[in-house]
């Protein structure tokens, strides 16, 4: 049995090709906003920190309609660190869109998305979106959007995948490359005709598969997924159980449903098998579980997640200035929040450390894990956090670390740098490929060799470049490699920075704070070029006397501020070094604070008497 009233797609890319202003376009072409409606570009990017930074972290359920057929659609992140949100959409739809940029083409996370959606057998319509760039390269992009097709084994039907060719920031699409069209009419049509209607069977018992969960303020856990046979109703008694748990089995009642029209929830008595709905009063639910009805309880078998390979340990904060600035301090604050975390998102793992204060926390790379670090800022709580390391495993009795595959997009007269900074990181180039001016590299990277290098390419590249990661496979260990040439300057006193001091320190290296900011012993406040770390005193002010007076210090001249993100600060991090959170503030110090201690500490190392960890 078909719904044919009823077609399921998710919206998968690289990052920034495009996904979410497709979704606008079709949201608006598809009669969900008036006529007179203020319509904000990438409706669908609701959370702050999306909006902020203008990606998609979350993926997001929508729908619109079409000659009277109702579109489910899935907005999913194109970021390789947010893999996981579309790895665990995929169960919910029958086929995928496949965006890809009319310039860049084919990118490493569109290998990665395209991959998982082979693997499900599900129906591909590939669109080739941003044609109306000046240097589009259609023929080129469509060639190879085949060859990827052709290395991932494809069968003969995705291998015969419709090609759509659109502009989703000009609202039209066309089945011809050399036309340019009026509208999303060719889209929509290709979605009803090459994308099949769910199967299933309402005569049976009800079964969904949640692949998505939130939390309501007021009704509780919001299970969503993809209602696989038989026809689920308010008030039903049902069982929660798991494929891969066998002893899951939690009775519970459908108090609320909810299915998806537009950007609102609209509450229903019954849905149907092949429609994607939301059910409310079941607390006890995580993504993976079934939702059974009594009379059949079988779990449905849900997609295995990819393991993270970044990890870092999160602490209670213990500098001088802890407890000042957030709400939630205290260590069960933290891991009540942490285990929360985990059941939301799956990419990310986290286990208890070493001590009772500290957390190990598992995710997909520094992106994925610099998120969760500002969300929880946001919402008041204050921590510290160690570098990033990757985790390593022992295959075959050989130590392996994850290898990522790398494509870099620079000018052509940046290639010998790129080429001399893979060098030093391990890499192994894979191809080089000219595109007008600039060249497209790609490289078997250590995923270890890649931290800090976004900020190195950005600068190498004076803004230019252009740069895309995705897992690769564990591979026998690369070696050492010493990624950071430089040291940090550190604060020699607690105190007031004043610009006495900071003027005699500016000379030492870039700083990262100006004048009347709070500083304490260990805590660092700027970069030494020369590689080692060096102690300086901003707060030093000039001795006065008779002769001297502090009028005078208007007369120095300080250099601008380096200004430190998040992710900044997380790149710039050694070994020895914890990043400071707080709701108001950042900042970088070190494990040891005392500069004798450190040291002593630092003399034992170069001894072997102790170990790095």
């Amino acid at each position: 049995m078909k719904n044919e009233k009823i077609r399921n797609i998710a919206i998968i890319a690289h990052v920034d090709h495009g996904k979410t202003s497709l979704v606008n376009e079709m949201l608006k072409q598809g009669n969900v906003f008036r006529d007179n409606q203020v319509v904000e570009d990438r409706v669908m990017d609701s959370n702050a920190l999306e909006k902020e930074r203008g990606i998609t972290i979350l993926s997001k359920n929508t729908s619109c309609e079409y000659n009277g057929v109702k579109i489910n659609i899935i907005d999913t992140p194109g970021h390789a660190d947010f893999g996981g949100e579309v790895e665990r959409v995929l169960k919910m739809v029958d086929g995928v869109l496949l965006v890809v940029d009319a310039y860049e083409g084919t990118m490493p996370q569109t290998r990665f998305v395209l991959e998982k959606a082979l693997a499900l057998g599900l129906k591909v319509i590939v669109v080739v979106n941003k044609i109306d760039k000046p240097d589009a390269r259609l023929a080129e992009v469509q060639d190879e959007v085949l060859e990827l097709l052709m290395d991932l084994d494809a069968n003969d039907e995705q291998l015969n995948s419709p090609f759509v060719f659109a502009s989703a920031r000009m609202g039209h699409a066309s089945l011809d490359m050399n036309k340019v069209g009026t509208d999303f009419v060719p889209l929509f049509e290709t979605i009803l005709s090459h994308i099949p209607a769910p199967e299933g069977d309402e005569n049976v018992p009800a079964r969904m598969l949640i692949s998505s969960a939130e939390q309501n303020d007021y009704v509780g856990r919001l299970a969503i997924g993809k209602v696989d046979s038989g026809v689920l109703k308010v008030n039903d008694n049902i069982v929660v159980c798991n494929y891969h748990d066998s002893d899951k089995n939690v009775k519970g009642k459908i108090v609320q449903l909810f299915t998806f029209e537009g950007l609102k929830r609209v509450p229903a008595k019954e849905v149907a098998f092949g429609d994607i709905c939301c059910v409310a009063g079941i607390d006890d639910t995580k993504i993976g579980d079934t939702i059974c009805n009594l009379e059949m309880v079988k779990p449905l078998e849900f997609v295995k997640i990819a393991e993270p390979s970044v990890e870092m340990t999160f602490l209670v904060n213990d500098s001088p200035f802890a407890g000042k600035e957030g709400k939630f301090v205290t260590s069960r604050h933290l891991r009540d929040r942490l285990y929360k975390e985990a059941v939301k998102d799956l990419s990310l793992k986290v286990s208890d450390g070493l001590t009772s204060e500290s957390f190990t926390v598992c995710g997909r790379g520094e992106m994925h894990l610099s998120i969760l670090i500002e969300n929880m800022r946001r919402d008041g709580y204050e921590f510290q956090v160690s570098n990033p390391r990757v985790r390593f495993k022992e295959i075959d009795g050989k130590k392996c670390e994850p290898v990522d595959i790398l494509t870099v997009d620079v000018p052509a007269d940046c290639v010998g740098t790129i080429m001399n900074k893979m060098g030093v990181r391990k890499g192994e180039l894979i191809s080089m490929t000219p595109k007008g001016s600039r060249m497209k590299l790609e490289f078997y990277v250590p995923e270890r060799g890649l931290f800090g290098f976004k900020s190195e390419l950005l600068t190498d590249t004076k803004g230019e470049g252009i740069m895309g990661t995705n897992f690769y496979a564990y591979e026998p260990y690369k070696g050492e490699i010493d990624a950071r040439e430089f040291g940090s300057l550190i604060a020699h006193e607690t105190g007031e920075s004043v610009v006495y001091g900071l003027f005699n320190a500016q000379e030492r290296g870039d700083l990262f704070i100006g004048a009347g900011v709070p500083v304490y012993g260990g805590m660092v406040v700027g970069q030494n070029p020369k590689g080692d770390d060096l102690v300086v005193n901003v707060c030093k002010t000039k001795h006065l006397s008779n002769c001297r007076s502090s009028g005078s210090d208007e007369a120095l001249r300080l250099v601008p501020v380096r200004i430190m993100s998040l992710e900044d600060c997380i790149e710039f991090l050694a070994p020895d070094e914890y990043l400071e959170v707080t709701p108001k503030s950042i900042r970088m110090r070190k494990k040891i604070l005392d500069h004798t201690q450190r040291l002593r500490e630092r003399g034992k190392l170069l001894r072997g008497e102790i170990s790095v960890d």
